[in-house]
């Protein structure tokens, strides 16, 4: 049988609209589906569950920590899915806790290689809560599903409240809005080298204690900049708009996060946003979920003046990173089985 090929690129996560426990929807998030980086797999039917690095390097070649995560990944689906196994080779990978989403990217990319290799029918948002994914955050599931902006519909607080209820109780967020986005835009990604972002239990401590003294006031300040400025920016195209608005939304995010973090953004985040900040060919700057990734939004023409800002931020921060410049996404993941030189997908 033919091997199925998965590709799921990256996103970003712009914030939260609400962390307080006083409004009625808890969490509502917002943020974009990227090109790249990408988690790029395949994956045959086996008796047990086999994973490896296929061999090809590159700047997004998959650590031992992804390879790790892509057999309990795998191995959760096979027993979901009542199969025996899968024989899965990861291609390429976006880094791990960063602030691109790589896990929920990771996860339901496996379970898409798996099921679609043993003819099965996967619906990854069904199964995204039994692989750990989309508890809080429901733009990794939707992106993969769409691409697009995203903001999604949140959770019950009286539901969610500062702790998660068990699996089986809730289900990842209904997504509120989602808009293509413009085939001009582009996103400055500057990656520095820094301690990976808050994940796991950590990250599970961290949200908790940010929800127990959220400020509800942040919560209207958001909403409004959502209504009134993010969504209107997304639907007409205005690149520089939205810049400017998902960064005021990053800011006020950064105010329920900094105990957590240090401040508004983590260290070395808040000086590379400053740099980007005065850079006339990018609209807005900001973190990406609890970082290190920053991004910048400016569009085709002016990518090469954003792409060597970035560079200079990096060097005026004194710390080594990667910076690239990437595209919108507006389709969801690639799943595809290969027979000869012919392909389908879905």
């Amino acid at each position: 049988m033919a091997p199925v090929s998965v590709a799921a690129g990256a996103r970003l996560h712009f914030g939260f609209e609400n962390l307080s426990l006083e409004h009625e929807r808890l969490y509502g998030a917002l943020g974009v589906a990227l090109d790249e980086p990408a988690v790029e797999l395949a994956a045959e039917p086996a008796n047990a569950v086999r994973v490896t690095d296929d061999g090809r390097g590159g700047a997004d070649a998959p650590s031992d920590g992804t390879l790790a995560d892509v057999r309990r990944y795998a191995e959760t689906a096979c027993e979901l899915l009542g199969v025996p196994g899968a024989a899965i080779a990861v291609r390429s990978a976006i880094p791990r806790h960063v602030g691109l989403g790589s896990g929920t990217q990771l996860a339901l990319a496996t379970m898409a290689g798996v099921a679609r290799t043993h003819d099965e029918a996967a619906v990854v948002r069904d199964h995204a809560p039994n692989l750990g994914r989309g508890g809080r955050s429901g733009i990794g599931v939707a992106a993969f599903e769409a691409g697009g902006f995203v903001l999604d519909a949140g959770h019950p607080t009286s539901r969610f409240t500062t702790r998660r209820p068990p699996v089986g109780e809730w289900t990842v967020p209904a997504v509120a809005a989602r808009h293509p986005i413009p085939d001009d835009w582009r996103f400055l990604l500057v990656l520095p080298d820094a301690e990976p972002g808050r994940n796991g239990d950590d990250e599970d401590e961290s949200i908790r204690a940010a929800v127990e003294r959220a400020d509800p006031d942040v919560a209207d300040r958001i909403a409004g900049i959502v209504a009134r400025r993010v969504l209107p920016a997304i639907a007409d195209g205005r690149a520089d708009a939205f810049g400017e608005a998902v960064a005021a939304v990053g800011r006020l995010n950064g105010t329920w996060y900094a105990d957590e973090q240090g401040g508004i953004y983590r260290p070395p985040v808040g000086g590379i946003v400053a740099s980007l900040s005065d850079a006339p060919a990018i609209a807005g700057a900001g973190q990406s979920s609890w970082g290190p990734a920053v991004y910048g939004v400016t569009d085709a023409e002016h990518a090469a003046a954003a792409l060597e800002a970035g560079e200079d931020a990096l060097a005026a921060a004194g710390v080594d990173g990667d910076v690239r410049i990437v595209a919108g996404r507006n389709r969801g993941a690639r799943v595809e089985r290969r027979r000869g030189d012919e392909s389908t997908a879905n």
